[in-house]
């Protein structure tokens, strides 16, 4: 990616990349710094621990949180796109009725705004 989009990187200065331990390489993070990117990843059992660690147990649960939302609530795993612009679409359109879900439950007071049950017909 960072190679395919030279500028994204050029663009932003003092950008992070988080990653899982398959990314674990010197010559990578090497590169990763020539660039100006910082690698945020877990430590292997060998290694100190490494800068920010710890804030990857946070980040993994929320992106873990998401990724159940998107397959169990909007149920993302049977979206029925054939083309990759079928499947954008369709994600979008159920990322936004989740949103407009949580909006108006959120306005009209409902006690659980993630719920889609009143919706659901």
């Amino acid at each position: 990616m960072l190679e395919v989009d030279a500028e994204l990187v050029a663009r932003r200065e003092g950008m992070v990349l988080i990653s899982d331990t398959g990314f674990a390489s010197k010559t990578f993070e090497r590169e990763l710094s020539e660039l100006g990117v910082e690698l945020l990843r877990p430590s292997f059992k060998r290694e100190k621990k490494r800068f920010g660690e710890p804030m990857l147990k946070k980040v993994r649960q929320l992106i873990e949180s998401v990724n159940d939302t998107l397959k169990g609530q909007l149920d993302l795993e049977q979206h029925g796109g054939r083309t990759f612009e079928g499947v954008a679409i369709r994600v979008a359109q159920r990322v936004l009725a989740m949103a407009t879900a949580i909006w108006h439950n959120n306005r009209t007071g409902a006690p659980v705004t993630r719920s889609l049950i009143a919706f659901d017909h």
